[in-house]
């Protein structure tokens, strides 16, 4: 029988493992029986790229822990060799990068089972979610989609600023041939008559009576 040190220190481990399996978006328990040192390093290496924490588990830890949040399920498959990869934010993630790495190695790597937002699901289901584009793509197809008709508006609006702006049409200058007809009427029609001439015509009759009068003798 284990002494108090070591039962502590494997309930620990236990209430850690439990955890993180509840606190996970999605996990993938795997058989990895017969892999080599290299494909290994490749696989962890590629996991921790892309944020999923990826560790050997003991299957009698990983049983209690699964328990402990209601994974009974998961106790007919942890058995062999077992490794846990978990993902807290992404639940596509484990799923594609495990299943992938399986379709090319499926000699010595197995899929046992998953979770998933709480659930346990089976390897079928793992293999479908790993199919699925990963939250990076989908947000980036969500945002194309909807950025796609602010776009179009913000061209109509640009066209419709670029049409207000033009200036106003300059008047509309008269041809060459209709202008020179005007300029010659002008310069033939006759200048009016000087004010001044009716003064002469009053000053010519008083000029006469003062010629007709008797001059005094």
């Amino acid at each position: 029988m284990p002494n108090a040190k070591v039962l502590a220190e494997k309930q620990a481990m236990v209430a850690a493992l439990a955890e993180k399996m509840k606190n996970a978006s999605s996990g993938v328990i795997v058989d990895y029986k017969g892999i080599t040192v290299e494909q290994d390093t490749k696989l962890r290496a590629e996991l921790r790229k892309n944020g999923v924490d990826y560790a050997v588990v003991k299957n009698t830890l990983t049983r209690f822990a699964a328990k402990q949040i209601g994974f009974d399920e998961l106790d007919e498959v942890l058995n062999g060799t077992t490794a846990l990869a978990v993902s807290a934010e992404d639940s596509v993630m484990p799923a594609k990068l495990i299943s992938e790495f399986a379709k090319k190695n499926p000699k010595v790597f197995k899929i046992k089972a998953g979770f998933v937002d709480g659930k346990v699901v089976d390897v079928a289901t793992i293999e479908r979610i790993g199919e699925l584009p990963s939250k990076d793509v989908l947000l980036a197809m969500v945002l194309g989609t909807m950025n796609a008709p602010i776009a179009a508006l913000a061209r109509a609006l640009n066209a419709i600023a670029e049409k207000n702006g033009e200036g106003a049409p300059a008047p509309e200058e008269k041809p060459a041939e209709e202008a020179a007809p005007a300029a010659e009427a002008a310069a033939e029609e006759p200048a009016a008559p000087a004010e001044a001439a009716p003064a002469e015509e009053t000053a010519a009759p008083a000029e006469e009576s003062a010629a007709e009068a008797p001059s005094a003798e």
